[in-house]
């Protein structure tokens, strides 16, 4: 899995603030990628109430073309 903070329709709101990946992807501007493995162990975490939930929601293309 690919996760892109720029292609996600999220981004710059009040829900992005409470992603996990804004503590992964602090000071990064790269996307992270992440094993089934590692999504589905960042899920169960998210479950549990230890870590914030990935709250990526990708952007359709109506969105991405606005920018």
């Amino acid at each position: 899995m690919i996760i892109d903070c720029d292609e996600c329709a999220m981004q710059h709101t009040s829900v992005c603030s409470d992603c996990v990946l804004s503590v992964l992807l602090r000071d990064m501007d790269r996307p992270v990628v992440l094993s089934s493995d590692e999504h589905q162990a960042l899920g169960n975490l998210a479950d549990a109430g230890l870590v914030a939930p990935l709250r990526l929601l990708p952007r359709t293309d109506d969105e991405a073309a606005a920018g």
